[in-house]
């Protein structure tokens, strides 16, 4: 028998679905602003097997020659984007949400039974939980890069006058590397949850949405 349960508040459903442009943004303005400077590569010496970014990615984007515009949306989206995540982070920990995702002693354990259910290779069901153990992690890790993203995003906006925090993180070189592969971090965390909600199905889906999930009776 199917049943009707409640999984997400309407608060936690509004931050998820808030930042999904936001950050999508964050990153968009920030190729505008990495292509007035695209140094980084794949390679050796004079050898470069890939270049972050080839240039028909800039042109198939409509990238090139918009630095301005995109610092302007980059620095006017950051503080929509911060606010999000703080009065994300505050509301888990007045709600007590904080407990469904942060790991424990088992998270680790749960996160590779997921792994293995998805790759098919174990047939051991999932327990019914909240959050899984991979859940948890990645939940969690996207908070704390959310939190190095404003860090180092800050370090390189302005280096003089946030000299103490950007000789924290190495220098400006090193925090502007450090910006760039968060957000490339963001970009396989998208892959892989986009990846994740489609092989969960349309309930998982719905729930993020409506805020409640169909049951089977029993399981």
């Amino acid at each position: 028998m199917k049943q009707i349960e409640s999984k997400h508040p309407a608060a936690i459903r509004w931050f998820h679905w808030i930042n999904f442009p936001l950050l999508s943004i964050m990153i968009w303005s920030g190729l505008l602003i990495y292509w007035a400077n695209d140094v980084y590569k794949i390679g050796w010496g004079n050898t470069t097997p890939f270049h972050f970014f080839p240039q028909g990615f800039y042109d198939a984007l409509g990238i090139g020659s918009r630095l301005s515009e995109g610092m302007a949306w980059h620095f006017l989206f950051m503080w929509l984007f911060a606010l999000n995540g703080v009065c994300y982070v505050l509301y888990t920990i007045f709600s007590g949400d904080w407990r469904y995702l942060v790991p424990n002693r088992t998270t680790l354990r749960e996160a590779i039974q997921v792994v293995l259910h998805d790759l098919h290779l174990s047939k051991a069901p999932l327990p019914r939980q909240k959050f899984n153990g991979a859940q948890k992690i990645a939940y969690s890790s996207i908070i704390v890069m959310g939190f190095g993203s404003l860090v180092t995003g800050l370090a390189i906006w302005k280096p003089v006058q946030f000299g103490g925090l950007t000789a924290m993180l190495g220098g400006y070189a090193a925090a502007r590397v450090e910006h760039f592969l968060l957000t490339i971090g963001y970009v396989l965390f998208f892959v892989i949850h986009l990846s994740q909600v489609i092989l969960a199905g349309w309930n998982n889906f719905r729930a993020m949405v409506t805020g409640f999930e169909v049951v089977n009776e029993g399981d």
